[in-house]
């Protein structure tokens, strides 16, 4: 069954596509507005413009700040044309961006370290080269040598600060060492993936320039709506593919990677039935000589015979694999291409504009590699108003040997669609109570613009501010640039934590999850930065408002006097916008919504099978979490209601988490007596 876990609807105000009077979009403006930081971290999605950002700031660091050298480092070849010659006057900029072909060691085949050392020593004034072509040059000159010249790091994410990481030592060497700039772009800066990408002290010297999915997806000129779904499948997803294979729509296809348990471990043949499955291939030039020499394969589809052009980057042949990435990198037409498959390529970097559909196989390794396959979809084109991206994941048979993995699988499922719900909808402004009417107007509650918004989109894509009773606003520089900055990253790294996956299915209390394993993870996310605990709880609080209450999950309803109000559904329940308070949201489940929408997609047998596997992983209870459950009178109130204590073998997991926490206490009662025993 295919089931979407997220869908965000678009106003198409055309702010991230149109240019100013230099030529810049939105998001290349913001940048530029920073071009005077010696650090500059840009962190913007796919398609917005970042290269063409970084020529901006770095012809203004030539030509205008003193700078004699600029060095573009990619993390493969076919990313390095997006930095070639580009006329920029034309559209209102003081010079253009020109390359030498003999500086652009992306194209040269045979290029070395030589090259780069050979660039260091001339007048030439722009580099493009490979993030191992910078990291191998780097051997043999000194730091010294980068004095003046802008570094620029494309797709930043490469670096880590783990001490293995070569990239990450030349950077931090480079900045210690010379007075280089240095510009590090990435569309996915997600730090709660794996190693952080720098140590703090050096990450803290960087300016930091954002710009959003939302921004930019709302801010097109074609694209209406974006899906994130899932198609779960039993038995080999072979045989399922033609369900979610829509050949009429462009389709970058990533088969799954033949460690993994989806994978048939046999790539070749598994491109080979999908292909089969759409028709016949057929061996005629003559239908599109251009794609035929560069190993495009001509399909004639079953049932109409429309001719599918397909593009196997399966294929492990270096100079077949190249000939057609580069008719890839050429595509001008819409009717140049209508299928991608491929395993390991076509993510970051890759530019097929007229892609409507992400089609993936299999778990992806990390959250990184999530967000540059669904980057693949998100180009802004004349023939899309959807784009969509579906990963197929296997529903497990309950008892199969498999189930551990499938249940990851499906977590990790539902960590992106949340993590990507948080960067796909528009951001809630946050209040207390206590300053409503110190602020401006409430867009909730003012009649005129509560029409204005159900005239776009019913409500579902807007902004707005929401005041919470209890709220605890920013009170420090430090919480407000966790929150404008690095909320997503939080995120994450929430989402990792195996005591908040448990929570998901209910395998743990609401509260001990918000108010113990919330600020754990805050703390050791931010323990660089030294937060109080007032701060701690500052970010906390600001957390569980922002990821339960999303504007898509805000309906209006008519009141029996002809008004208008505002509410949101937690746990099955209604709750007015204007009577929300921090206890209120503390009590509930953050991530519900997110595992209500996969029960829908799998039968019961499996959800219970998944939420077994969940609790038979739970995390031993701590004497927080005891104090929280007995401070909060939750064992208290449970034993008023059913007139006896919780029980072990109840179906419902936070009883026997209650049951637990008794026995917990009644230990620590028993091996205090024997203590006194002893000691008495």
């Amino acid at each position: 069954m295919t089931v979407n876990f997220v869908e965000v609807h678009y106003d198409q105000t055309k702010s991230s596509v149109n240019n100013n009077e230099l030529g810049m979009r939105e998001m290349q403006a913001r940048a530029y507005d920073h071009r005077d930081a010696k650090y500059l971290l840009l962190k913007s999605p796919p398609a917005s413009g970042k290269s063409r950002a970084l020529m901006f700031i770095a012809l203004d660091k030539m030509l205008n700040q003193g700078l004699k050298k600029t060095i573009i480092a990619v993390p493969e070849k076919s990313i390095g044309g997006s930095f070639s010659n580009t006329d920029l006057m034309t559209y209102g900029f003081y010079a253009n961006w020109e390359v030498y072909v003999h500086n652009n060691l992306c194209v040269d085949a045979s290029a070395t370290s030589e090259a780069f050392k050979r660039f260091m020593r001339s007048d030439d004034k722009v580099l493009i080269c490979t993030h191992s072509t910078l990291r191998n040059a780097f051997k043999t000159i000194l730091a010294t040598e980068f004095n003046n010249c802008l570094v620029a790091i494309d797709e930043f994410h490469h670096v880590s600060a783990n001490e293995e990481n070569i990239l990450g030592q030349v950077l931090q060497s480079i900045m210690d060492n010379s007075s280089a700039h240095i510009l590090a772009m990435t569309g996915s800066y997600f730090r709660g993936d794996a190693e952080p990408v720098l140590p703090p002290k050096y990450e803290d010297k960087f300016e930091k320039v954002t710009y959003n999915y939302y921004e930019q997806l709302n801010g097109y000129r074609y694209l209406k709506s974006l899906g994130i779904g899932y198609h779960f499948y039993q038995g080999s997803y072979l045989e399922e593919i033609s369900d979610v294979l829509d050949t009429d729509k462009k389709t970058i296809l990533h088969i799954p990677n033949v460690n993994s348990m989806e994978s048939t471990k046999r790539k070749y043949d598994e491109v080979g039935y999908i292909i089969d499955s759409i028709g016949d291939v057929i061996d005629d030039r003559s239908i599109d000589p251009k794609a035929y020499d560069a190993g495009v394969q001509f399909v004639r589809r079953k049932g109409d015979h429309k001719i599918i052009k397909v593009a196997d980057l399966v294929n492990d042949n270096a100079k077949e694999r190249e000939a057609l990435q580069g008719y890839l990198r050429d595509i001008k037409g819409i009717d140049d291409m209508d299928l991608i498959i491929a395993l390991g390529m076509a993510k970051e970097g890759f530019d097929w504009s007229f892609c409507e559909h992400s089609l993936t196989v299999g778990n992806r390794g990390s959250l990184t590699e999530i967000v540059q396959i669904i980057g693949r979809c998100t180009r802004d084109s004349h023939n899309k108003t959807h784009a969509q991206f579906t990963n197929l994941i296997i529903n497990p048979e309950v008892g199969d040997d498999m189930i551990k993995d499938s249940v990851n699988n499906m977590l990790k499922a539902i960590t992106a669609s949340l993590l990507m719900e948080q960067i796909l909808e528009p951001r809630l402004n946050f209040r207390s109570e206590r300053s409503k009417d110190n602020g401006p107007d409430n867009p909730f509650n003012d009649k005129d613009k509560i029409e204005k918004e159900k005239e776009k989109h019913k409500n579902k894509s807007k902004a707005g501010t929401v005041t919470i009773k209890g709220f605890m606003e920013p009170s420090t520089d430090k919480v407000r640039r966790i929150i404008q900055e690095d909320f997503t990253e939080l995120q994450a790294a929430v989402l990792k934590d195996d005591a908040v996956q448990k929570s998901m299915s209910g395998g743990s209390d609401p509260e001990v999850t918000n108010k113990l394993h919330l600020p754990r993870i805050i703390e050791e996310k931010f323990k660089g930065l030294g937060l109080t605990e007032q701060e701690i709880e500052e970010v906390r609080q600001h957390y569980i408002a922002e990821t339960l209450i999303k504007p898509s999950r805000i309906e209006t309803r008519q009141n029996a006097d002809g008004t208008e109000s505002q509410f949101i559904k937690m746990a099955n329940q209604s709750f007015d916008l204007d009577n929300l308070s921090i206890d209120l949201i503390d009590q509930h489940n953050i991530y519900e919504h997110a595992f209500n929408v996969l029960s829908k997609a799998i039968d019961t047998p499996v959800l219970l099978a998944i939420k077994n596997e969940i609790d038979s992983h739970k995390i031993q209870i701590t004497k927080e979490e005891v104090l929280i459950l007995f401070q909060e009178r939750k064992i208290e109130a449970f034993m008023q209601k059913h007139g006896r204590k919780p029980s072990f073998d109840s179906v419902d997991p936070i009883e026997k988490r209650m049951a637990e926490a008794i026995l917990f206490v009644e230990k620590m009662k028993r091996e205090q007596m024997q203590k006194a025993a002893q000691n008495g």
